[in-house]
This record gives C-alpha cells, sequence and structure tokens, in this order.
C-alpha cells in the first residue's frame, strides 16, 4: 500500500510541476518589459536587438520556445543567464546550499524555542509564567520576518554591534571549500573558528526567520497539549503517580506531536519564501537574494529557474511531512 502511496504522490508531484511551469513561462512573458532592451546599448540598431534575441530563443513564437525549455528543464539544462551569462543550474547550484543551510538552522531554532515554550506553558499552566509566554508569543506572531531582521540589524549591528552584518563569512575564511555547504564542511572537518564565523553571520537572518515560525509553533503545540493532557491515557499515568512534567514530555507530546508537525511542514515553506526578503537585507548570497536580482534584470532563463526549484522545494515538503504524518497516526496510515 505504501508503494502506491509513494507513486501517486510522485506522479501528483510531476503534474504539479509541469503546472508551475506552464504559469510561470506564460506570466513571465505576458508582464511588461522586455529583457533584451535592458542588455543592449543605448546606439544599438534594430539588427543588434534581432540578433541577441535570436541568441537567446526570444525570437522564436511562445510555443516553440517553451517546448525548447521545457526539453531542457527535463534533464536539468535551464539556460543561460541574461544577465549574469553563467549556466543557469550552475548558479543556482552555487547558491541553493547558502539558503538551505540558513533555512534548516531557522527550522531547528523555531523548533526548539517554540517546542520549549509550549511544554513551559503547559507545565507552567494558569500562572504568571504561562501568561508571560502567550503575551509573548502574541508579539513574536504579530510580527513579520522582515521586521525583525530590521530590528536585529538596529540592535546588533548599530546599537549593540556585535555581529556582522552582511555576508555569509568573511572573505579571508572563504577560501579552502569542497563544497557549497560551508557550515556543514566547516563544523564536520573540525574547523571551528571558521564555523563560529560562518555562525556569526547567520544569527541574525537565522532568528529574523525562526521567530515568527517558533510563535506558531508554540499556539498549536500548546493548545494539542492542553487537549492531550485530559484524555484517559494521561489520567491513568497521572494516578501512577507521573511528574506533571514527564506526563506533557512523555504521555501527552507523542499524542500532539502530529499536528504540529504538519503545520509546521506548511509554515517551513512560507520560512524558505521568507528568504527573499531576510537575504537581501543582510546581503546573504542565497538563491533568495538571487531572485531579487533575477527579477530586477529581467532574467527570464534565471527567473523560470528560480521558479522551478522553489516549486520543487515546497511540493518535496509537503510531501516528506504529508508521509511522515501518515507514520505518526495510526488511522491515517491504515485508512
Amino acid at each position: 500500500m505504501w508503494l502506491s502511496v509513494v507513486v501517486n504522490r510522485a506522479a501528483l508531484v510531476l503534474l504539479t510541476l509541469a503546472g508551475v511551469a506552464v504559469v510561470v513561462f506564460v506570466l513571465l512573458r505576458v508582464v511588461p518589459g522586455d529583457p533584451v532592451s535592458m542588455m543592449i546599448s543605448p546606439g544599438a540598431g534594430p539588427a543588434d536587438i534581432a540578433a541577441l534575441k535570436a541568441h537567446y530563443g526570444l525570437d522564436a513564437p511562445l510555443p516553440v520556445q517553451f517546448w525548447i525549455w521545457i526539453k531542457g528543464v527535463v534533464v536539468g539544462d535551464f539556460g543561460t543567464s541574461i544577465v549574469l551569462h553563467l549556466d543557469v543550474t550552475e548558479i543556482l547550484a552555487n547558491r541553493l546550499p547558502a539558503t538551505a543551510e540558513l533555512a534548516v538552522l531557522a527550522l531547528a531554532v523555531a523548533v526548539v524555542l517554540g517546542g520549549g515554550a509550549a511544554i513551559v506553558g503547559t507545565w507552567l499552566r494558569r500562572t504568571a509564567a504561562e501568561a508571560a509566554i502567550d503575551g509573548l508569543n502574541s508579539v513574536l506572531l504579530a510580527v513579520p520576518d522582515f521586521i525583525w531582521a530590521l530590528a536585529l540589524v538596529l540592535l546588533f549591528g548599530v546599537a549593540v554591534p556585535i555581529l556582522p552584518l552582511t555576508g555569509r563569512i568573511d572573505p579571508a575564511l572563504a577560501e579552502g571549500f569542497s563544497t557549497r555547504f560551508y557550515l556543514l564542511e566547516a563544523t564536520l572537518t573540525g574547523r571551528f573558528a571558521v564555523a563560529s564565523n560562518i555562525l556569526a553571520h547567520m544569527v541574525m537572518p537565522t532568528l529574523a526567520l525562526a521567530l515568527p515560525l517558533a510563535a506558531v509553533i508554540v499556539r498549536l503545540l500548546k493548545q494539542s497539549l492542553k487537549e492531550a493532557m485530559v484524555q484517559d491515557y494521561v489520567l491513568l499515568a497521572r494516578i501512577k503517580g507521573f511528574s506533571e512534567l514527564r506526563l506533557i514530555v512523555q504521555e501527552a507530546l507523542r499524542n500532539a506531536i502530529a499536528p504540529t508537525l504538519a503545520l509546521t511542514g506548511v509554515q517551513f515553506t512560507f520560512l524558505i519564501g521568507g528568504t527573499v526578503i531576510v537575504e537581501r537585507i543582510f546581503s546573504y548570497p542565497g538563491i533568495g537574494n538571487l531572485a531579487i536580482d533575477a527579477v530586477i534584470g529581467r532574467d527570464f532563463p534565471l527567473i523560470q529557474g528560480l521558479i522551478m526549484l522553489f516549486g520543487l522545494i515546497f511540493i518535496l515538503i509537503n510531501l516528506t511531512i504529508n508521509l511522515t504524518v501518515a507514520l505518526l497516526n495510526p488511522r491515517l496510515r491504515h485508512g
């Protein structure tokens, strides 16, 4: 049965990606603006413009352009960037690891902060501590990630300048890497001074992305724990003499985690989308920052590649979360 589920999900992934490809291709060509006109010199004539369009395949009919592009996409070839004059696949491969490390670190921080606050709030329910957690959580929910980014810049970059404002790593330390996963590679190879420098650059963008997600986790997990604490199996464990904290962690948490996990997966896709603005604020060299440059430059191949990449990431995250929730929930697993 699980093989059938996976096959069906995989078919849905392909169908969704095909829809994304059609939509992004059409939308980019109906919005105003011509990327070639932004590249050509002021004194260029019609012949020069026509030659440049022919070079990038922009002179062909739209169905032909789409067919040429989609054939390349199938084999991982997204074309050549109009602005950067580099292979789009290579550009994405160089930029994706930076965003991946940032997003995963932000997710980990959000889970630790949100999960810990939810457990403490449930443990200290009907006390001033719970009220303080709920009040702070309401503030976190109301403030978007880019506002947190600006606030952190003012706090740790201007008022108390203890953290680097921009970039991913100090240029003097950026040599000697065999992969683009700088933080992971530096940690695994024992270059802890370099890893510390990378983490220092990631602190502010990570917090800006993590705080809103942590607030969502607190609200949902705390409500799920509250409902679980009145179930019969928890009451039975309480009669057996379990402490309140043990009841929460050992009995209630494992049954409250499924809905929280599902929503966290959905919110994680929003977190990745939030990297577009947050990376721009901190000049962080990931695909989010790259996306803004691509849009400003009307770089059709790069925009198409970025949107397809974002779409694939979102779909795979949702697929993974759905399968994980089904595994954790016997009713869904056998339904």
